[in-house]
């Protein structure tokens, strides 16, 4: 293998079908084809269409990735795909076919974790990852607190959500407000144009019994019911419900327990870098938020730019990039889609 590999990237694992090429840590090309369109009548992802999407998708955007990129698919030094967590359906249409491009090309194949893949992204803005790092990676389908020794082999979950996912949170929200699928990119922006904090809308997990038990984990289907209560009332009452006003109140209190998490993590285990992944993180209060939070302890904030914090192709290569070049095995090519992954399995 060269000392920079050149790494093809797969992600299938929702409604995205993306794939990346990466040398190293130098991005080539992220190509991305989304169903969120198809999703958007439903009000969610619904797991049959992103599948048949993808199937749709796969070729095409595989060819626009090359031929953006100027290089031959037989060029590739290896094959990374995510295996898991994610859609079942969605994710065996990526891995059956990065196993198709492997043995077709007799390259080496990776079913890589998607979690791990949201923190290796970041490698192709800021350069190699500090290890240890705590990471932030906050999506649809995630919520989590990571402390991360060596991205390709020790990644220690600290926390998680026990319920709502911070981006299922805002889409459920965006839905109350009468605003578009998905919810997180409006919501931000009704916020940003009130740029007031007004109702004092519930923090989950965070009283003192609630951080004996949970210190690390997050919850915020309370604070969506609390929402939902709001709206009604306001209805109920006859007068229009002012979407700024709630939306801005609302992600407050979620960039809120995220950041103060986040910011404990890293004080409580002598970590100076923390790291924000995940499509939430693309929002501008919790970036914002982080900074400002951390910059009072000293501790270095690291976020990838919006198109990369979103689910992608190049993330996958560059997880796979850092596998190929500290030697780490292979997947075998009986490998499954596991949906349930664990992030403590970093390759399949």
């Amino acid at each position: 293998m060269p000392d920079e590999p050149l790494v093809l990237g797969i992600e299938t694992s929702c409604d995205e079908t993306g794939v990346g090429l990466v040398a190293g840590t130098r991005l080539l090309v992220d190509a991305v084809a989304s169903s969120v369109d198809e999703h958007a009548r439903f009000g969610g992802v619904v797991p049959e269409v992103a599948s048949r999407a993808h199937l749709e998708a796969m070729v095409p955007t595989l060819q626009r990735a090359c031929r953006e990129a100027g290089v031959a698919i037989a060029d590739v030094d290896a094959v990374a795909v995510t295996a898991g967590p994610g859609l079942t359906g969605a994710l065996l249409v990526g891995v059956a076919s990065a196993k198709a491009l492997a043995v077709s090309l007799g390259k080496p194949l990776y079913g890589v974790n998607h979690l791990a893949a949201h923190v290796s992204v970041d490698q192709l803005e800021h350069g190699r990852l500090p290890e240890p790092c705590i990471a932030l990676l906050v999506s649809g389908g995630h919520s989590s607190l990571l402390e991360v020794a060596d991205v390709t082999s020790g990644v220690e979950p600290l926390g998680s959500t026990i319920d709502d996912a911070a981006g299922e949170a805002f889409d459920k929200v965006a839905r109350l407000l009468g605003l578009p699928f998905p919810g997180g990119p409006y919501i931000d922006r009704a916020a940003r144009e009130y740029g007031e904090v007004t109702i004092d809308f519930p923090r989950g997990l965070t009283s003192g019994r609630d951080l004996q038990r949970h210190r690390f984990d997050f919850s915020f289907s309370g604070l969506k019911t609390a929402v939902a209560r709001w709206v009604e009332a306001r209805e109920r009452s006859g007068e229009p419900v002012p979407v700024g006003e709630v939306a801005a109140s609302f992600q407050e209190a979620v960039c809120d327990v995220l950041t103060q998490k986040a910011v404990d993590a890293c004080r409580s285990r002598g970590v100076s870098d923390l790291l924000l992944g995940g499509g939430v993180a693309a929002n501008s209060r919790l970036r914002a938020l982080a900074e400002e939070r951390a910059d009072r302890h000293g501790i270095r904030v690291r976020v990838p730019r919006p198109g990369l914090c979103t689910d992608n192709g190049a993330m996958v290569a560059a997880l796979g990039a850092e596998l190929v070049r500290r030697g780490r095995p292979a997947s075998a090519l009986d490998l499954p889609a596991d949906s349930s992954m664990p992030v403590t399995t970093i390759v399949a």
